[in-house]
């Protein structure tokens, strides 16, 4: 008997395509030894490429590229933040990279 073929789910774009630099402050009550430590864990999670900008106790810049997809997905994780830290905002621009 033949088995059915898997389906593919409908808001998957396939292969991860366009590539972006994005820079993103954060805005908020922050720890900032907790949230950097917690976006490094996230970018290193998603093999995004990170560097920590700019640092204090209210707001916290970051560059970071990679795949859209991802760079995404690393803007919405690091919006809930680490526990001990509360973001407020968070401000992002972009760039896309060429192929």
């Amino acid at each position: 008997m033949r088995q059915p073929r898997a389906h593919r789910d409908s808001f998957n774009p396939g292969p991860v395509g366009r590539k972006e630099r994005a820079r993103f402050v954060f805005i908020g009550r922050l720890r900032t030894d907790s949230f950097i430590e917690f976006a490094r864990h996230r970018a290193a999670r998603l093999g995004l490429w990170i560097d920590v900008a700019q640092i204090s106790e209210v707001a916290i810049t970051v560059n970071v590229s990679g795949p859209t997809e991802l760079v995404d997905a690393f803007e919405m994780a690091c919006s809930l933040g680490p526990y001990d830290c509360l973001v407020l905002e968070v401000a992002r621009d972009d760039r896309v990279l060429a192929a």
